[in-house]
């Protein structure tokens, strides 16, 4: 499904991502972590196609070259970001904005766009297996919503998208257990034989609750070690182990 090879990135003349490798295959769930700096965020910016970044080496999803097609055409071959700090856009209204995402993505599909009528009956039944009251339809995107209910509409986002790969770039951060139980259950109920994720995140807690299949650590810009769910847990106990000399980038 996702196929990355010797992927450099470079933001601001300052080069983050150094040769790194990886492999997600369909139905998978892979975890990075690693210390601050060690190119999480800058990885997930760079799979959306964020501005900003000069990406160089091969990077596919069902065999289509990602670092070749826009956002909006990344989003369309089914890639998904979940940011960490959801954008506030007062003045536009959530349902509005969801619909308008949903029918962008059903036109790049060749897919007819869904009526308002209809959207609003799929959403809240969306919003009803995320604990979320439909009045948040109403209000303009995330415009007053607290931490919890920002990362729970990033999720509502994504399961009303139904994307191919889910990047969830720290959806934990800043949520309280109960906050992050909500949002972790609307996660781990979105797994899907034909669905791969890409959970970046700092602590192991929301690995309890969404246990992957593959931990990887990410430091100076590569993957230096994989292990299984175990392995964010050594982590937590641990911590991340010594700095490796960074290597030439290939």
């Amino acid at each position: 499904m996702l196929h990355i090879e010797n992927l450099t990135a470079t933001v601001a003349g300052q080069t983050v991502l150094r040769g790194l490798d990886l492999d997600i295959g369909a139905g998978e769930v892979h975890a990075i972590m690693g210390p601050n700096g060690a190119g999480k965020s800058t990885l997930a910016n760079v799979l959306a196609g964020r501005d900003g970044y000069t990406a160089t080496g091969t990077v596919t999803l069902d065999g289509i070259d990602l670092l070749e097609r826009t956002p909006e055409a990344r989003a369309a071959a089914g890639l998904f970001l979940a940011f960490q700090y959801p954008t506030e856009i007062p003045g536009v209204g959530n349902m509005y904005f969801l619909r308008a995402a949903l029918n962008a993505v059903r036109r790049e599909r060749g897919l007819d766009e869904i009526a308002a009528v209809d959207f609003l009956t799929l959403a809240k039944e969306h919003m009803a297996r995320l604990d979320m009251d439909p009045a948040f339809l109403s209000r303009s995107v995330n415009d007053g919503f607290s931490g919890g209910e920002k990362k729970r509409n990033e999720v509502l986002q994504m399961s009303l998208l139904e994307p191919r790969l889910a990047i969830l770039d720290e959806i934990d951060s800043g949520l309280d257990i109960d906050a992050l139980r909500i949002v972790a259950t609307g996660v781990q109920n979105l797994r899907s034989p034909d669905r791969a994720m890409l959970i970046i995140t700092h602590y192991p807690h929301l690995l309890d609750f969404v246990q992957p299949d593959y931990v990887h650590v990410l430091r100076d810009g590569r993957i230096v070690r994989t292990g299984d769910h175990h392995l964010a847990h050594e982590i937590e106990t641990d911590g991340f182990g010594p700095a490796v000399p960074p290597v030439p980038v290939r």
